[in-house]
């Protein structure tokens, strides 16, 4: 979009026209670098420099005009609904006006003002299928910030990936913040397995992934994938965020760790190479040291192979941020401590078994050192090997000689 304007990246925030931030509010401590970060860029706007500061996303959102208020060396303030409007509000900005421009498009006129993607090159591509979420768990704030759940014509979504694969892309990862209830509003539309199937049947389109998944809308139909959909990866992001069933109770998240559980069994039924990664929250408000035990348990009889791990930080507007919150922080911490010890020795004890294996990885650029290569294994791992770059955009099969805490490595 800003190319249409006229705009080209630069690594230089020095010299630019133009700095975007695009920002994250579901935890506290992203939103506080936001700030961090836009009081670093006020030196840009020192002795009548010209230079546009725009801040999009979730804190653009969650905040609107505030921004504009508080900040006044920032120029434009667009939110998750609002990125049609980007190129307007920059012409706008480069005589002198300041905007903020926030509203929610809650119907099907949104379907209409997605960004038509071009002008990238890349082997592996995300593709929306769906936006906003209708499941409120208590403690989480996406559905302020990103709206209520709606999901896009999957004609239109088969269009973009038609498009994609004859400009070279051989990887689609569908997007959405609860990718999996993709069609459930609409009635008309294909169900989330359905779309998978139909993506599977674009020619040049050779491997698929999804993320996120929330676990209640893991349907049998769609655990079918994993054993009839070969193009589909043997990775799946499932986030548990709490093992033990009062806590999950407390957070509203419409399942129970004997439910995910079972989903769990039923993917690992279909496709028993699958693995597995998750998001778990610590010291969320009423978190008992029995709760805490509980999700080390259900980390054990899971062992995902990578974790995003968190300490609760509450966000504004939430039902959670209302919960009395008594227990001391360096409880919290030291809980975060141990579960990312456990996450660090799985990870380790799955990696290891990988090697002497043969991965088929797609080479998407340069490795890690002069002379690599590097790609995704199936499994989501990242590859490191040696090879030039007449093997970008090919699968290579790849035999694993090392395993890193986030990487592997291979000869071909």
């Amino acid at each position: 979009m800003l190319a249409d304007l006229g705009y080209a990246p630069t690594n230089n925030p020095a010299a630019s026209d133009m700095i975007l931030l695009n920002t994250c509010s579901v935890r506290g401590g992203a939103e506080e670098k936001v700030y961090r970060r836009l009081a670093n860029l006020r030196i840009y706007k020192r002795d009548g420099k010209k230079q546009i500061i725009a801040v999009g996303g979730c804190v653009a959102q969650q905040e609107g005009d505030g921004l504009l208020r508080k900040l006044p060396y920032v120029d434009l303030v667009i939110g998750t609904h609002n990125l049609h409007l980007l190129p307007e509000m920059v012409r706008g900005a480069e005589q002198g006006e300041r905007r903020s421009e926030t509203t929610f498009i809650d119907n099907d006129q949104r379907l209409d003002l997605f960004p038509a993607i071009k002008g990238e090159s890349r082997l592996s591509r995300f593709v929306t299928v769906m936006q906003g979420c209708d499941n409120f768990c208590s403690y989480c704030i996406v559905p302020y910030v990103r709206g209520r759940e709606i999901s896009r014509r999957s004609a239109d979504v088969l269009a973009e990936v038609r498009q994609l694969a004859n400009e070279g892309v051989r990887e689609v990862i569908l997007l959405g913040q609860n990718v999996n209830s993709y069609g459930l509003k609409t009635g008309h539309e294909p169900s989330f397995a359905d779309l998978i199937r139909l993506v599977a049947e674009i020619d040049g389109i050779d491997r698929i992934r999804f993320t996120t998944s929330h676990p209640k809308d893991m349907s049998d139909e769609l655990i079918s994938c994993f054993g009839d959909v070969p193009k589909l990866s043997s990775q799946i992001h499932l986030p548990a965020q709490s093992g033990s069933n009062s806590v999950l109770t407390l957070m509203g998240r419409g399942y129970t760790r004997e439910s995910y559980l079972d989903k769990v069994r039923k993917l690992r039924a279909m496709r028993p190479d699958i693995v597995f990664t998750g998001d778990i929250i610590v010291g969320f408000p009423g978190e008992t040291d029995v709760d805490f035990e509980q999700t080390l348990s259900l980390m054990e009889e899971i062992r995902y192979i990578d974790l995003f791990s968190f300490v609760y930080s509450p966000r504004p507007g939430t039902k959670a941020a209302e919960l009395p919150d008594d227990q001391p922080r360096a409880v919290k911490m030291a809980r975060l401590d141990r579960l990312m010890e456990l996450q660090r020795r799985h990870t380790r004890e799955l990696s290891q078994p990988y090697i002497g294996s043969t991965m088929s990885v797609l080479v998407e650029g340069e490795g890690k050192l002069p002379g690599q290569v590097s790609g995704k294994a199936d499994i989501g791992r990242i590859v490191n090997f040696s090879g030039d770059s007449s093997l970008v955009g090919l699968f290579v099969d790849v035999k694993i000689i090392k395993a890193y805490p986030n990487s592997l490595l291979g000869e071909r």
